[in-house]
């Protein structure tokens, strides 16, 4: 499901070379800098810091913290993936050329909570879907 980062890297997605997906971040690409590059290209970008998250409840909590879902998030998988196909709570004025969601210690979360990082993946994948033949797309990094 998830694919290494193909080259020409992070600028690919940002300059539409490489099309929008679920990608493994290389872990020489510090996450300030990512998010420095996609504000640079006119994308929307939000991390996800999973440091200390070894569960469902812990990962759907600070998905609603760092990324700022609205109050009506249900804290399960099926508002995650509500959440993640109505980005109108990321949506600032003006169009964005993309969403890039930066899941930080994605390996410590996958290893603490195997079957919840999997479910998450697949949503997370969904959501890529959904967006990829939009004018905006969404592409996700797990690092």
């Amino acid at each position: 499901m998830t694919r290494s980062l193909p080259a020409p890297g992070l600028q690919g997605i940002l300059s539409g070379a490489t099309p929008p997906g679920l990608y493994r971040l290389p872990p020489a690409e510090p996450p300030q800098e990512v998010m420095d590059l996609a504000a640079e290209a006119d994308w929307r970008a939000a991390r996800l810091r999973l440091d200390g998250v070894h569960d469902k409840a812990a990962f759907l909590r600070r998905c609603a913290a760092d990324l700022g879902f609205p109050d009506w998030f249900g804290h399960n998988w099926d508002a995650l993936a509500d959440c993640l196909t109505d980005l109108s709570w990321w949506r600032e004025a003006g169009k964005s050329r993309g969403y890039l969601l930066l899941a930080e210690q994605w390996e410590a979360f996958s290893k603490a909570a195997p079957a919840d990082a999997r479910t998450a993946e697949a949503v997370l994948a969904d959501a890529v879907d959904f967006w990829a033949e939009g004018e905006s797309p969404l592409t996700v990094l797990l690092g």
